[in-house]
């Protein structure tokens, strides 16, 4: 997972407009170059990892190569609040997270990668409140460089850095986050709209 290589990375809101994604290639080319060096081509191995072997797609009748499952809220020693984004997402809305006050929390993105190599995958988020930006400030947008994965038969898990919830009457109330997935090529993977609220307490 990338967030066991280091902590997660929160991008500029803005991309540098002259960055070009690197050319994609297959698992298949990536092992067959530079085949005449010998730690060249076992270190590639050792980084691919399961992506050397033949791995089944998870979901083998779907010809995506990336599918994003599940968002989940995550409190340290609460049980994890998720969301599946594999069915109608437009029923996301009906259930809402709700979010302490003062409340420390992340967001997890699970997610399959069915075939070949995905690099520079992003998690973006804009949340919003009805009326409320214009007494506390501009629409909060936020960008998190998820990484790059090989092909595997369980899901991958990225984590968004701690976060903490604003505390005060005024901030308390629903909120509406359109989420998107993206690649290096700034492919849209998904796009979803889910909710949270912020209380004076967690729900039981």
């Amino acid at each position: 997972m990338a967030e066991a290589e280091g902590k997660p990375v929160v991008e500029e809101e803005h991309d540098d407009p002259n960055y070009k994604a690197p050319a994609q290639k297959s698992v298949k080319e990536i092992l067959e170059a530079d085949q005449e060096d010998e730690s060249l081509r076992k270190y590639k191995e050792s980084l691919l990892g399961g992506a050397v072997k033949d791995v089944k797609p998870p979901f083998p009748d779907d010809k995506r190569n990336v599918i994003v499952s599940k968002l989940s809220l995550v409190v340290d020693g609460r049980t994890d609040k998720e969301l599946d984004l594999t069915g109608d997402l437009s029923k996301l809305k009906e259930k809402v997270f709700t979010i302490k006050e003062g409340g420390k929390y992340r967001m997890k993105v699970s997610f399959y990668i069915q075939r070949e190599i995905v690099s520079g995958l992003r998690y973006e988020q804009k949340t919003s409140r009805k009326g409320i930006q214009d007494v506390l400030g501009a629409v909060d947008k936020t960008k998190f460089m998820v990484g790059s994965y090989g092909p595997k038969e369980t899901a991958h898990e990225y984590l968004t850095p701690i976060d903490e919830a604003p505390s005060g009457m005024l901030v308390r109330g629903t909120y509406t986050v359109e989420s998107k997935f993206t690649d290096d090529d700034k492919n849209s993977i998904l796009e979803w709209k889910w909710k949270f609220e912020i209380k004076k307490e967690w729900d039981d």
